[in-house]
């Protein structure tokens, strides 16, 4: 069994971005989005204008709650050989009823990759008042350049 990690949302947060289960190199480094190979933090970096990526994850962290982000993953913990969420079995959702509740700021939903949508609309389907985007993975597993992830993640933030 392996278990996410607690959110990183704050009362000023307006936007959530959620995965689904962080990958092995995450797990072993107690943090988001850790393989260097995946494109999240670049892109996060270059969409809000910081040319150098902080090795630091609280700095990572800061620069996305100084633009109102969220960052979670909609299952809590699963069974999963590897890191690539086509294996994952016997997951348990996180709580989202209770975040919304506590951070009610919370309007939009930003989804990396389909799978994490996949699972959020089958536990909790389309909930009031969210608007929800799809984007694609940042996982190295997603082998679409890195030029075509941020054009399309870009469109989130408009």
């Amino acid at each position: 069994m392996i278990t996410s990690f607690p959110h990183f949302v704050n009362h000023q947060t307006q936007i959530l971005i959620l995965g689904t289960m962080p990958g092995v190199v995450s797990l072993e480094k107690q943090e988001y989005y850790a393989h260097k190979r995946n494109h999240f933090w670049k892109i996060m970096y270059t969409l809000f204008g910081n040319s150098h990526i902080s090795e630091i994850f609280e700095e990572k962290i800061k620069l996305l709650q100084s633009h109102k982000l969220g960052l979670w993953d909609v299952l809590e913990n699963c069974e999963r050989k590897g890191s690539l969420d086509i294996h994952i079995k016997n997951q348990k959702e996180n709580d989202f009823e209770s975040l919304f509740n506590e951070f009610p700021s919370i309007h939009k939903i930003i989804f990396n990759g389909k799978e994490s949508h996949r699972y959020f609309a089958k536990k909790f389907g389309k909930i009031e008042g969210i608007t929800y985007y799809v984007m694609p993975s940042t996982s190295p597993a997603n082998t679409m350049s890195f030029e075509n992830k941020l054009k399309i993640w870009s469109t989130c933030f408009q």
